[in-house]
C-alpha cells in the first residue's frame, strides 16, 4: 500500500519536494494526503500549484488516516517542536536541513526520533546525486588510496530579491548564514567522502551587500580525523554565483566533484567521468535537479519498512553542524 505523506511548511522548500512526491506516487510508492502551514497565503497558493488538499491546523494534518510520513519544511528553529508531534503519532520524517539552529537542539530532535522508533532522515540531499555516490564508492574501495586532502568551494550569489524574503539571512529565522542556509549541502558531502574533521581555524564576515546579522563570507583550514588537510572557502557575494567544488587527493589518485559532474583520476590513470554539467550558483536557488530528493525520500520510505536507519539520519548530519559551530567559535575568538 502506498505510505501516506503530508508537509508541514508550505515555503520555497516544498517545491523540489513535491516534485519528488509526485514521481514516487506515480510509481505507487506514496500517497499525498495534504499540507499544513499557519500562513493563509501558502495554504492557498500551495493548493492552488499541487492540487492537494491543505489543513488549517498541524493536528489535523496529524490526525489523517494513512499517514506514514511527514516532510518537515519549516524554519530550522522550529524543526524540534514539530519533529516532537510527529514522532508522537509514530509517522516517519523527513526534516529539511539543518537538523536545528544547534547541534544541542539537533542532538534532541535526534533522541526523540529514537526513543519513538521512527525513521527521521534530513535532507542533505547531495549524498544521493550520482556522481558522489560514485566518489563514495571508489573512496571505500580504495582507489584513490588514502586521502591526503580535500577541500569545497561553495562561491555562490545571493541578490537582493532573495534577501528581501522577511528575515531571511538572520539568526531568529535561520539560525545561520552562508555557512548553516547555504554551504551546508557541500560541507556535509565533504564530510561524507573524507570523515569527520578533527580541528578548523576559521575566518567569517559579513560583507556591506546586505543587512543581516549573520556571516556571507568564509574562509577555513581543516584537519580531518584521518589526518587529511584541506581548506574550505564560503560566500553568496560572488557574482554571478559558480557551481560548488569538491576536491579530493589521495596516494593513488584524485577527484573533483563540481556540482553534479564528477572527475575521477583512479590509480588506473584513465579519468572517469559521471553526472551532467555543473549548474552556476546563481541567483535562483531553486535551480537543481529533484531527483536526489526523490532518492532521499525513497531511502527514508525502505528506512521506515525495514526498521534500519536512514542513510542520511539526524546523527550523521549532525557532523556538518559540529563544523560549522566550531568554524564560527574560532572565527569569533580570532575577531
Amino acid at each position: 500500500m502506498p505510505v501516506g505523506v503530508g508537509l508541514i511548511g508550505l515555503g520555497m522548500a516544498a517545491s523540489p519536494h513535491m516534485l519528488a512526491l509526485r514521481d514516487l506516487a506515480a510509481q505507487g510508492e506514496v500517497s499525498i494526503i495534504g499540507g499544513f502551514s499557519p500562513s493563509e497565503g501558502r495554504r492557498a497558493a500551495f493548493a492552488e500549484r499541487w492540487g492537494v488538499p491543505v489543513f488549517t491546523t498541524q493536528e489535523a494534518l496529524l490526525a489523517q488516516p494513512g499517514l506514514g510520513l511527514v516532510l518537515i519544511l519549516t524554519p530550522p528553529g522550529t524543526h524540534l517542536p514539530v519533529a516532537e508531534a510527529v514522532a508522537k503519532v509514530g509517522c516517519a520524517m523527513v526534516v529539511e536541513k539543518p537538523v536545528e539552529v544547534s547541534v544541542q537542539r539537533g542532538e534532541a530532535l535526534a533522541a526523540l526520533a529514537e526513543h519513538h522508533g521512527v525513521a527521521c532522515g534530513i535532507c542533505l540531499q547531495h549524498r544521493f546525486r550520482p556522481g558522489a555516490l560514485r566518489l563514495r564508492q571508489a573512496l571505500r574501495a580504495g582507489e584513490l588510496g588514502d586521502v591526503l586532502s580535500a577541500s569545497a568551494s561553495i562561491r555562490w550569489w545571493r541578490d537582493a530579491a532573495y534577501f528581501n524574503e522577511p528575515g531571511r539571512g538572520t539568526r531568529a529565522r535561520d539560525g545561520g548564514g552562508v555557512l548553516l542556509t547555504q554551504a551546508i549541502h557541500t560541507l556535509d558531502l565533504l564530510l561524507h567522502l573524507a570523515g569527520p574533521h578533527r580541528s578548523v581555524a576559521g575566518f567569517a564576515t559579513t560583507s556591506p551587500l546586505r543587512r543581516i546579522d549573520t556571516e556571507d563570507i568564509v574562509a577555513a583550514a581543516l584537519q580531518f580525523e584521518n589526518g587529511a588537510i584541506g581548506v574550505l572557502d564560503a560566500t553568496t557575494v560572488a557574482r554571478p554565483g559558480y557551481p560548488e567544488r569538491i576536491e579530493i587527493a589521495g596516494t593513488e589518485g584524485s577527484a573533483v566533484l563540481e556540482g553534479s559532474h564528477l572527475t575521477l583520476h583512479g590509480r588506473g590513470g584513465a579519468a572517469e567521468t559521471l553526472g551532467a554539467a555543473a549548474v552556476s550558483g546563481g541567483a535562483d536557488p531553486m535551480a537543481f535537479d529533484h531527483g536526489p530528493h526523490r532518492a532521499l525520500i525513497a531511502d527514508v520510505l525502505e528506512a521506515r519498512a525495514t526498521g534500519r536507519k536512514p542513510a542520511c539520519d539526524a546523527r550523521s548530519a549532525l557532523a556538518v553542524q559540529r563544523l560549522i559551530e566550531d568554524l564560527l567559535r574560532d572565527a569569533e575568538q580570532r575577531r
